[in-house]
């Protein structure tokens, strides 16, 4: 059985820690996933480079190239100091965590600093969105919510900033979940809700929303669009419902109360796709 094989098979983090003994081991696991037993050169694609003395680099047989290079080239692992074990550690946290898991938690979990381990789940969020998202299809249920801490529970400093400056605390993020499984939280910004909807589901969809009236035409543009009212206890209306995306948010939020307590305008957007 291959050292991959091995490591997706681990049931638990001490089980995944003691297949991770050495960097050696790390590297060899890093190197498999990523080109098998044919290594290439990640500057130009020239196959079957050597491998160096030290055992860590490779150098590319290409005549116009001939550059070294290790596994980490062209990763979010480039140019970092941390080992790879801490990395592989940190992915399996913060994938396993239902709810993920806090910087401090991190760092305290795996012996390294929380700023270290703040890098290291910014850049582990950067690679679980998805770069180029297909649009959702099929039926779609959509609504929205609104992301950021009460003006009252606010110190007075804060709360007269934001008085002061004339904004609003909290910020629209939009749920979109298929009925199939697939789901999507985006951060609605400067675009409409219309906008928002258009970027992200395809017009063979079936849109279910609320009665908001920032919703109202897409009918024109999608296959079909249904709305149930709450403000009359309106629930379900036929194949028509937002229970799926609400229990989404639902999840989301207790994330923010229970894990990170607060996110910042500045980093939302980057907390939005590990739930999608």
């Amino acid at each position: 059985m291959t050292q991959l094989a091995q490591l997706y098979e681990s049931k638990n983090l001490g089980e995944l820690m003691l297949k991770l003994s050495s960097e050696d081991v790390c590297r060899s696991y890093m190197e498999e996933m990523r080109w098998g037993n044919n290594p290439v050169c990640p500057h130009c694609g020239a196959p079957n480079p050597y491998r160096l003395r030290d055992g860590k680099k490779f150098r590319c047989k290409s005549k116009t190239c001939k550059r070294n290079f290790t596994v980490t080239v062209g990763t979010v692992f480039e140019n970092s100091k941390i080992e790879l074990r801490i990395w592989i550690a940190a992915g399996y946290l913060l994938s396993a965590h239902k709810k993920g898991i806090s910087s401090h938690q991190l760092s305290r979990d795996l012996g390294i600093t929380q700023k270290s381990a703040w890098f290291v789940l910014q850049r582990l969020r950067l690679i679980m969105g998805e770069p180029n998202p297909e649009p959702l299809q099929n039926v779609v249920e959509i609504d929205e919510t609104y992301i950021g801490g009460r003006l009252a529970n606010m110190n007075r400093k804060k709360r007269k900033a934001i008085v002061d400056a004339g904004t609003d605390n909290k910020i629209p993020v939009m749920g979109l979940v298929q009925r199939d499984g697939k789901a999507r939280l985006t951060v609605i910004g400067k675009n409409s809700f219309k906008d928002v909807v258009r970027l992200n589901v395809d017009k063979s969809a079936t849109i279910a929303t609320d009665s908001h009236l920032s919703y109202q035409g897409l009918d024109q543009e999608f296959a079909a669009h249904g709305t149930v009212n709450h403000t009359i206890n309106e629930f379900r209306n036929g194949i028509f419902y937002t229970n799926s995306v609400e229990g989404f948010f639902s999840l989301f939020k207790r994330t923010i109360f229970g894990t990170y307590h607060q996110i910042s305008p500045k980093h939302l957007h980057r907390a939005c796709p590990i739930f999608s």
